[in-house]
């Protein structure tokens, strides 16, 4: 073979090699999503390999579904699948969503904790964003044991939840999610929020649960703090009427006792009911929080505003903001005006 040949054969040959190299490349490297956008697919239980890549489909190109479903084959995936949430992206090849898939590399979900009043609904809420079952959720959260294991019981578990946004893993355990809230509450009661809870007389939970009212009344953050300062007035009172501290007399609560959220207006037929949510029979806190509290609740009991009022009563104007009193005859007069504004509107 002369030069010339041997150089036409070289040639040749390097052409083909990057030919090879460009067409593995293409098959297993470029992008394996039709879109630019990232696009998941959710892996449950009852998957198999037919399944996965049935979900996968709609998401890919041609030539990528078909270098994925000869490395599944070829790795035998469908002996081995994991459960998880996977992103399909703009950058991520045939090659590299496949590791992702055979070694369970997820893409965690955004999940917001919901401020939500019952743990039915906190369990039917995780559940939707969650692999998880919302009834195994909800039993665990009404457990005794289960409740005892995080230090609260049935009635104060609502405490193990602030309503923050969390990177979760979509496949995560009931047991292991509640261990993880768990986890999160000790880092948000830091040193600086338990100082200042002992410095109000309370524990946590205390805060919790009074936070939980103050949430209640009002969504207005900037009046938090006046509210949270009302109620601290009323536990801390003691004279000859109320030697054991002036009642809450917290109109949420005797909705969570009634379990009618939606009541527009308390009267007095209400305020009977034999429950110790019933903050106008027993006096000091109820059992436990009657919602999970916001962030901006909790904060706002732990920095209460020290005023001397005793008393308040939602605006006639219906700004969602109070006016507040240090006479009982003073609120009357403010109740009489929200009452007849209310009547006004016709509300009952």
């Amino acid at each position: 073979m002369n030069t010339i040949s041997k150089k036409r054969s070289l040639v040749s040959a390097a052409i083909v090699v990057v030919a090879m190299f460009a067409f593995g490349y293409y098959y297993f490297f470029s992008s394996f999503a039709k879109t630019g956008e990232s696009q998941y697919v959710y892996i449950d239980t009852d998957d198999n390999l037919d399944s996965v890549l049935t979900k996968l489909r709609p998401m890919a190109t041609d030539h990528g579904m078909n270098a994925l479903g000869c490395l599944a084959r070829h790795f035998k995936y469908g002996d081995h699948i994991r459960t998880g949430r996977y992103e399909v992206g703009e950058n991520i090849g045939a090659l590299q969503l496949f590791r992702h898939l055979r070694n369970g590399l997820q893409s965690p979900v955004k999940l917001t904790v919901p401020s939500v009043r019952t743990m039915d609904r906190l369990a039917g809420e995780v559940s939707s964003k969650l692999m998880m079952d919302s009834l195994q959720l909800y039993k665990m959260l009404t457990d005794e044991n289960v409740c005892r294991s995080f230090g609260l019981d049935t009635t104060t578990i609502a405490c193990l939840f602030i309503p923050n946004t969390y990177d979760i893993y979509w496949n995560i355990s009931p047991e292991k999610f509640l261990k993880r809230m768990k986890k999160e509450a000790d880092t948000f009661w830091n040193d600086s929020r338990r100082a200042k809870a002992r410095q109000e007389g309370l524990t946590p939970v205390e805060v919790t649960t009074l936070a939980s009212i103050v949430d209640e009344e009002t969504a207005n953050n900037a009046e938090k703090p006046m509210i949270a300062g009302m109620y601290l007035n009323r536990l801390k009172l003691r004279d000859a009427k109320y030697p054991d501290g002036m009642p809450l007399q917290a109109d949420p609560t005797i909705k969570f006792a009634w379990k009618k959220f939606d009541l527009k207006r308390i009267y007095n037929s209400l305020l009977y009911i034999n429950s110790p949510y019933n903050t106008y029979k027993n006096p000091g806190l109820p059992p436990g929080p009657i919602r999970i509290p916001s962030v901006e609740g909790i904060d706002a009991v732990l920095n209460a505003v020290h005023h001397n009022y005793l008393y308040m009563c939602a605006k006639e104007d219906f700004s969602g903001t109070h006016n507040f009193a240090r006479t009982y005859e003073e609120h009357l007069r403010n109740a009489a005006r929200y009452s007849e504004a209310l009547n006004r509107r016709g509300i009952k």
